[in-house]
């Protein structure tokens, strides 16, 4: 027999600490406060210790709170996991591709419905992650184009899908004073402006600069006239065709190019391990048909 308590107040417990809000995790159990609360003492009366304090009118993790959600959080992941897998398993093949969150929202899931139609019996699951943590996604594919901080393992696996050509974007307005304005960078991949500096010799929006972990951001505040972003004309199209942002400079081509890198898998030789082989190729195939 199990000495664990109620499931019901292990998700309280696990949402409040991930919230840090009893009110927060209420909301996302769809659970009223005075209900979570009561879990959360139904916990602590379980397991004998106190695992909040009080910090102002909320509560926070003290040290043994702080042990116990390393556990649970823990076990909620792998528990998500599986359960995903099951569903997966359930619902027929599925390809999991992570992917930065910008090149799935304006190229990757428009370019989609042409996927299944060419492979209707291919599933694929998204992971729209930034590029620090695409590798941690437990993903069969990823999709990149800087992989400088790849393993030298990875870069020999990785298959070149397209060139990747990026350029200045901007406002029409902040376009006259490009030179002197403000530059947007990429908190994961700013080496792209020294690149961009080393292949055409010009050297613009030096003062000052904004920082953003998503490129999708960046464009935003293009856009929002705050100042000059970096990006590949892939992602920036219908803004360039509306004329709501310009590229003074044009765009020039970057090293490496837009590479898929297929996990590193312990070897197997099941009916599956082939299968997702076989899928990998096809969708690795596709991508370059429609990247071209």
């Amino acid at each position: 027999m199990r000495t664990l308590p109620p499931m019901s107040t292990l998700r309280a417990f696990e949402a409040t600490a991930r919230t840090g809000s009893v009110t927060r995790a209420a909301e996302e159990l769809c659970r009223t406060h005075g209900a979570v609360s009561r879990q959360l003492r139904q916990l602590q009366e379980h397991a004998g210790v106190e695992l909040f304090e009080r910090d102002g009118t909320g509560v926070r993790l003290n040290d043994h709170g702080h042990a116990f959600h390393d556990v649970v959080r823990a076990v909620f992941d792998q528990l998500e996991q599986g359960y995903g897998r099951v569903l997966d398993q359930a619902r027929g093949p599925t390809l999991h591709v992570a992917c930065s969150a910008t090149f799935a929202m304006r190229w990757l899931v428009p370019e989609l419905a042409d996927f299944y139609r060419v492979r209707p019996d291919i599933r694929i699951r998204l992971s729209m992650t930034s590029a620090r943590e695409m590798r941690t996604e437990g993903a069969d594919v990823v999709i990149a184009w800087d992989l400088s901080s790849y393993p030298a393992a990875d870069r020999q696996r990785a298959m070149p899908l397209a060139p990747v050509l990026f350029g200045p974007v901007c406002t029409p307005a902040h376009a006259k004073r490009i030179a002197t304005g403000q530059r947007i960078t990429h908190d994961f991949t700013s080496s792209a402006w020294d690149q961009w500096e080393a292949k055409t010799g010009k050297r613009i929006a030096r003062h000052g600069g904004l920082t953003f972990p998503h490129t999708h951001l960046c464009i935003q505040a293009a856009l929002a006239g705050l100042g000059v972003a970096l990006v590949e004309q892939r992602l920036i199209r219908a803004e360039l065709d509306s004329g709501a942002l310009v590229a003074p400079y044009g765009f020039t081509p970057f090293d490496g190019g837009l590479m898929a890198v297929p996990a590193e898998r312990p070897a197997r030789t099941d009916v599956r391990a082939a299968d997702t082989h076989t899928d990998i190729a096809a969708f690795v195939g596709w991508l370059r048909e429609r990247l071209r």
